[in-house]
């Protein structure tokens, strides 16, 4: 693994790995909930070994990634999400990269890609369009998709905050095996990855994600005019391939069978076998395959 880098943006001081040739061209990796950059482990030597300039960054409220005022909200609002991707890579003097993530990550790059398109080069978005309809947030589900979340509707409760903070490890533990039911990780798979879980502002920011993107939480006034205009669903106007795992525990690959329509440049979409929702780390030579292509 590359040593630990830290840059500063105008919140947060970033962690993040960095490989490849300082002047290849910039591939930026998000990771999801609960996660960290080990999601990448199997994708980053090979890009980096490709040409590219692969940086790997902690998200806000993991591992050593820390915020700089503590009266900075702890927001993991989308909009919040993607204004660190777009402040990351002003703090790294990068005008221009291929994004790639899922889940939080995911919708990092989503954000970034249709706010601030002129940034972004490419995007392989694991999951589809991944920018929230919080205004229709209230609208119920389908019984089963109401089931799978339900990690978010205990989030909404104190009890939810309270049993985060005693069994964050517990919680996520559970959600990896129920999310990627055909992947055989080991404890020091899982380990590795849940020291991030110990930043002091994993709690805060976890919650209000999941309470904010339901409207019971306020979200960072600094922010509120990019929700409104994510409240518009913006189209992604760059090229894109979305993945899919076949056997995503949280969100089924059925629920981009319609996403085309938020996308208006090159797109395609490829459901893969076996998969769950850590697709990354099941098969991460699909997602090495999306980036290439889209650099071809």
């Amino acid at each position: 693994m590359p040593m630990i880098r830290n840059v500063r943006t105008k919140l947060l001081d970033i962690a993040y790995h960095e490989s490849g040739p300082p002047d290849g061209l910039p591939v930026i990796l998000l990771h999801g909930w609960p996660s960290d950059p080990h999601d990448w482990d199997g994708i980053a030597p090979a890009l980096a070994n490709g040409g590219c300039r692969v940086l790997v960054p902690w998200l806000r409220g993991y591992g050593p990634t820390r915020f700089l005022d503590p009266s900075t909200p702890r927001s993991g609002q989308q909009a919040a999400l993607g204004s660190d991707v777009r402040d990351y890579m002003d703090a790294l003097n990068i005008r221009q990269a291929l994004l790639v993530g899922y889940d939080w990550g995911g919708r990092g790059a989503c954000v970034a890609a249709a706010l601030w398109p002129e940034r972004v080069r490419g995007l392989v978005s694991i999951t589809g369009y991944n920018i929230q309809n919080i205004p229709a947030s209230g609208r119920p589900g389908a019984a089963a998709q109401e089931h799978r979340y339900w990690y978010q509707w205990y989030f909404q409760t104190e009890r939810g905050r309270a049993g985060l903070q005693q069994n964050r490890r517990d919680i996520c533990r559970l959600l990896w095996r129920l999310w990627s039911p055909n992947w055989q990780f080991d404890n020091a798979t899982f380990d590795a990855t849940a020291e991030s879980f110990d930043n002091p502002d994993f709690v805060d920011v976890t919650i209000q994600s999941y309470r904010h993107r339901y409207a019971n939480a306020p979200g960072d006034p600094t922010l509120d005019p990019l929700e409104v205009r994510l409240a518009e669903r913006p189209p992604i106007t760059v090229p894109a391939i979305v993945l899919h795992g076949a056997c995503d525990g949280v969100g089924p690959a059925e629920q981009s069978e319609t996403h085309a329509r938020f996308f208006t440049a090159r797109y395609e979409r490829r459901v893969i076998p076996v998969a769950g929702h850590f697709l990354s780390r099941e098969t991460p030579d699909a997602v090495v395959q999306a980036v290439r292509d889209l650099l071809a």
